[in-house]
This record gives structure tokens, sequence and C-alpha cells, in this order.
């Protein structure tokens, strides 16, 4: 699926540093950080989730344990 990305005049400055630095093109680097970001964020709303459904049955131990 092809999508356009705006970038500001110093978004796409550091973008094209970045891809020089590593010799990759600015698509691979965008690409990565966008796996990367959804990545990060998919981890952190399973472990909320996971929190959110098991807390409260261990309430009354953590509360003891925390004493």
């Amino acid at each position: 699926m092809a999508m356009t990305l705006r970038l500001s005049d110093a978004e796409a400055e550091a973008l094209r540093r970045r891809a020089e630095l590593e010799n990759r093109s600015m698509q691979e680097v965008a690409r990565q950080a966008v796996r990367e970001y959804v990545e990060g964020h998919s981890r952190a709303d399973l472990i909320d989730q996971v929190l959110d459904e098991e807390l409260p049955r261990y309430a009354e131990a953590l509360e003891r344990l925390g004493k």
C-alpha cells in the first residue's frame, strides 16, 4: 500500500541525515521507525490489558506484600 508522508523541513533533513549515516534510503529508515513504533505500542497495550484484567484478582495479596 502506498502513502504520502508529509514532513517538515527539519524532519525531512533529520531523516535524510540518518539515512545517509546508515547508508540506507529514507524510505527504509521511515518504514523501520513505523514498525518499531507499532510493535512497541502493541506490547504496551497488551501489558496494560493483562494488568487491567489480572491485577484485581491479586489486589489483596499485593496489598499485604506492600505492608
